[in-house]
């Protein structure tokens, strides 16, 4: 691999990270990955109102999601050639102006164009947590990560409770509006509040895109935690992707703001990362990512008995699988990045933009795929989606020792 030229600390800023900046990274971090997830619960009233079918519809989460993949894939690396705060100010501006236009979106086209640059320009979120991990002093480098972290499975859980309640009361433009207005009052708070950072690389633009293929084929570690956490990320989208139109339809007849509620189940999954970064310590990132994938499987099998309770029954068993499932997505996370972040300390900014391109085109494909199965096969299809692809995960979690035997030390986490 060609060599970097990296600082592990920022010289810039020796005075340690304070309280109220490590606060506004955390907030910053869950605002920017929320407008990834402010469309979906609206789904179900947004589409009638624009007069575009349910697949086209379907279509907005993916190129959500496709264009966070993309953003971090090409537009991550940055961070480490130039100064990342004016990243995330240029960031942060274009992300307010594509909220704005899916706000004003006259068309399902329009609105599609906005959904995908609001995915590139969201990424500002993968430059905040390497930010907040070079101004943090090294004997807290773990848990300012964590916080931030927080921060942002927050944001993309709770997204959709606030979403939800302001189409259901305002209308959906009105929180693309809302939303656009957060992004422009958070790039404010960021530029006078964020300090200037060196850049840890001389690399050009090309060099830091081949370094990335090379970690990709070098870590055996790192590919299979990526398609692992992608495969569940897909299940997760397959779900969120289609729940707002699940719910409006019969027998439920719930509005936008139902869908929404069900970000506050899933947001006990964001508290669960301290839980799973210790379980990890004590047992292990393997064994716990195993863990993680199996509850996941196990939450969307036990969605396939929806047809057969009660409309207020089958709301509960929703409930608690999306708890369930959440709660398993988040603990496997956390241990793909414990593995991640193990295999190479030079290049962990790198490493965790492959990780998360797993993530995100997951969460793209499951976007597809759950409209797609929702359309054709009804509730129980998107269901099917989500539990095969767990299950994918969870057996590529359990392969057998020998096989990751074979693996240097250091990657056989």
């Amino acid at each position: 691999m060609s060599t970097i030229r990296e600082t592990h600390d920022n010289p810039s800023t020796p005075a340690p990270l304070s309280t109220p900046l490590l606060l506004l990274l955390a907030i910053a971090a869950g605002l920017s990955v929320a407008s990834l997830y402010y469309s979906q619960p609206m789904l179900g009233v947004l589409g009638p109102e624009i007069g575009a079918s349910t697949r086209m519809v379907g279509w907005l989460p993916t190129l959500t999601q496709l264009g966070y993949a993309l953003g971090i894939l090409f537009l991550a690396p940055l961070g480490d050639r130039y100064d990342r705060k004016r990243i995330i100010l240029i960031k942060a501006a274009l992300l307010s102006l594509a909220l704005l236009l899916s706000g004003a979106a006259p068309s399902i086209s329009t609105l599609l164009a906005a959904s995908f640059a609001i995915g590139l320009s969201a990424t500002l979120a993968q430059d905040i947590v390497p930010a907040a991990a070079t101004l943090a002093a090294p004997h807290q480098r773990g848990r300012t990560v964590g916080t931030v972290m927080t921060g942002l499975l927050l944001g993309i859980l709770l997204s959709r409770v606030i979403s939800g309640f302001v189409a259901e009361h305002f209308g959906w433009r009105t929180m693309f509006h809302a939303a656009a207005l957060a992004a422009i009052l958070l790039g404010l708070m960021l530029w006078r509040g964020l300090p200037a950072f060196a850049p840890t690389s001389r690399l050009p633009y090309a060099a830091l895109l081949e370094s990335i293929v090379q970690l990709w084929r070098k870590h055996p570690a790192l590919r299979l935690a990526a398609v692992s956490q992608g495969l569940l990320s897909l299940a997760f989208s397959a779900f969120w992707s289609t729940l707002a139109v699940m719910l409006h339809a019969a027998p439920f007849n719930l509005g936008a703001g139902a869908a929404g509620a069900f970000g506050i189940a899933g947001a006990a999954g964001a508290l669960a990362a301290p839980l799973a970064g210790r379980m990890a310590d004590v047992h292990g990132p393997a064994m716990v990512s195993r863990v993680g994938a199996g509850l996941v499987a196990i939450s969307f099998a036990v969605m396939a008995m929806m047809p057969t309770l009660s409309p207020h029954g089958a709301l509960w068993l929703l409930g608690i699988s999306t708890v369930g499932f959440d709660l398993g997505i988040q603990i496997a996370l956390i241990s793909h990045q414990t593995i991640v972040y193990a295999l190479d300390a030079a290049a962990r900014s790198r490493l965790n933009a492959v990780l998360m391109v797993g993530v995100f085109v997951g969460m793209a494909l499951g976007g597809a795929m759950g409209s797609f199965a929702l359309a054709n096969f009804g509730w129980i299809g998107v269901t099917a989606v989500a539990t095969v692809a767990a299950v994918a995960a969870l057996i590529l979690r359990l392969r057998p020792a020998k096989a990751r035997a074979r693996m240097p030390a250091s990657e056989s986490m």
